[in-house]
């Protein structure tokens, strides 16, 4: 039986470079159903384990990069203090391939455009693994946490609303 063969995405492309343990996990999608929650459904794991990749805009600092869990609520104040400004706001949808590479439900912590500040919801620290995007809709990578704070040199903090 032939092995299905996966389309390297630059995230994959990366972390096979890093020599990173991942498993890559593809799914159909939609237009319409993009979020995290739905790519929890679609991947049958749980919701918990599935972060979702925010960026942001500061008003000091500029682009910023957060992963949450897919349940979990982005706290702009919180993240604004931990990133050194005093306010922040997300990143206009249409700003989001020009700046990042990624467009909006495959939009990757890693291999973006530019190294930004990344930061990982400290409760990620308490889970085996988790999973992001790919860098493609419809391709997700699950890998330690550890793993990808050492890929994206991300800071674990507390910056999210349950």
């Amino acid at each position: 039986m032939k092995k299905k063969k996966i389309h390297k995405t630059n995230a994959i492309r990366i972390l096979e470079k890093e020599k990173i343990a991942f498993v890559v996990h593809e799914y159909p999608w939609n237009e319409e159903h993009i979020d995290a929650v739905t790519v929890a459904e679609k991947v049958a794991m749980p919701v918990e384990k599935i972060y979702k990749t925010l960026v942001t805009k500061g008003d000091k600092t500029g682009i910023t990069v957060a992963c949450i869990p897919a349940n979990n609520t982005l706290d702009l104040k919180a993240l604004a203090k931990l990133s050194g400004n005093k306010k922040m706001e997300m990143l206009p949808m249409k700003e989001l391939e020009s700046v990042t590479g990624y467009i909006r439900g495959g939009c990757s912590p890693i291999g973006m455009k530019k190294t930004f500040p990344t930061f990982i919801a400290k409760n990620a620290q308490s889970i085996k693994t988790i999973i992001v995007s790919a860098g493609k809709r419809g391709m997700q990578v699950e890998l330690t946490p550890h793993d990808l704070q050492k890929v994206t040199a991300a800071v674990f903090s507390d910056f999210t609303l349950e």
